[in-house]
């Protein structure tokens, strides 16, 4: 039996070095490839979180997201409180002292909560009063809903005994004013809870003529009505003042203008310059010196720099001493010094400084008269909004206790108040 030969070739082809050259090179391309898909697909879930959280972090408007931003947006210093200032306590209604800051109407303030209160009583130093009320907006920033409201500042030492005459200007005008009252902290007549004035009184300090607690209390007055920022006129005015128009024809005057009035004017006589003390220069040169009444009326931007002011403050307070009277020269060489512009250079409170001394002429009931009142509404020439005008004073001084029924009798047809 005969057998085949098979002869058995490992190839069919010759392997040359070459083709394993190619196949190493091949297999190492592959393997890359694989691991570099290999690390994407693992990275993947990580890549569309972080997709889904760039997705997400503009919240529209009305959702109850919250998503914090890497680096948090400045806050306006207008509208937080300093830190070192404490939080206002509100009062309950029946509270008898009480910070009043609006009328029959609300305050978008966020400097303290305002929104449902009449009227509040806070737990403040004066340090921080004048801080927090240095912060609040001023009349561009503090766009709101509201009427503009003008505060009416009383400065005295206890009743305000023609308060009749005042209730008669304030009827039926609630919404356009605000009242806060000034007097020592040692005087605690009730007043009637259907008065204007119940709950208007802030927290007040012993006050002596001619010394700086004047300039205390002007700005303790402007600090709390500054915390209104719908108040954006500020008037001034003492236990003997009286209007001498009605509160339209009052309101009206003020709101339409963006003038101060403030009498300033410089006095070369030792009761002008000569009070002057050159230690307070460089800060305030007598160029600078000026002297006015101390019954104002400003605007609102105005008001902040006087409560803002500790710089200026602190050399009066140091140089000016009797002879050197506070009350007549700070407000008016501040005023002068930064927003002369702004000033009318005038007062709109009248007073008679006819017979001289170092106060003017007080008024008792034999004087009162339609001539008297009607002389000092019209006597004068004046200008207001660029127009020459005979309406220059809105208010006027000394007027004692015993004119009050005398005014009350002539008031609704000359002053046009209600019956």
């Amino acid at each position: 039996m005969a057998f085949e030969k098979h002869v058995v070739q490992p190839f069919s082809k010759p392997f040359s070095m070459h083709n394993l050259v190619f196949h190493a090179i091949s297999f190492v391309i592959g393997l890359s490839i694989g691991i570099v898909i290999s690390l994407h697909l693992k990275n993947f879930p990580l890549v569309f979180q972080a997709s889904l959280i760039s997705t997400n972090s503009s919240v529209p408007p009305g959702s109850t997201s919250q998503v914090l931003p890497s680096t948090p947006s400045p806050v306006p210093q207008q509208s937080i409180p300093p830190e070192s200032s404490p939080t206002p306590t509100l009062p309950n209604s029946s509270s008898e002292v009480a910070l009043s800051f609006s009328t029959n109407g609300t305050s978008n303030s966020s400097s303290v909560s305002l929104n449902e209160h009449k009227s509040l009583m806070h737990n403040m130093s004066d340090e921080e009063l004048l801080k927090r009320a240095s912060m609040v907006p001023s009349v561009e920033e503090s766009a709101h809903p509201h009427a503009p409201k003008v505060a009416f500042m009383f400065l005295t030492a206890g009743p305000l005994p023609l308060a009749p005459l005042w209730e008669k200007f304030f009827k039926g005008h609630e919404g356009l004013y605000s009242i806060y009252v000034h007097s020592h902290p040692d005087y605690n007549e009730t007043v009637p809870e259907t008065s204007v004035f119940h709950g208007r009184r802030i927290h007040g300090q012993p006050v002596y003529w001619g010394t700086a607690t004047m300039i205390d209390a002007e700005k303790r007055l402007l600090a709390n009505a500054l915390l209104d920022i719908s108040n954006q006129r500020f008037v001034l005015l003492s236990d003997s003042c009286i209007p001498l128009f009605n509160f339209t024809r009052v309101y009206d005057f003020l709101i339409n203008t963006n003038l101060s009035f403030l009498g300033v004017f410089d006095d070369p006589r030792k009761a002008g310059r000569g009070r002057y003390n050159p230690q307070m220069s460089p800060l305030i040169n007598i160029t600078d010196w000026r002297k006015g009444s101390q019954w104002f009326e400003l605007h609102r931007d105005i008001a902040i720099h006087i409560v803002s002011d500790t710089k200026y403050y602190s050399v009066f307070q140091k140089y000016c001493q009797p002879p050197c009277y506070n009350d007549e020269h700070y407000i008016p060489t501040l005023v002068n010094m930064f927003y002369g512009e702004l000033n009318s250079n005038r007062s709109i409170t009248w007073v008679d400084w006819s017979r001289g001394g170092p106060h003017p002429r007080r008024f008792g009931w034999p004087d009162i008269s339609d001539e008297l009142l009607t002389r000092i509404r019209n006597g004068s020439e004046c200008v207001y909004n660029g127009n020459t005008t005979s309406m220059c004073f809105l208010f006027a001084r000394k007027f004692s206790p015993s004119t009050l029924k005398h005014l009350l009798r002539i008031a609704p047809l000359l002053l046009d108040f209600d019956p």
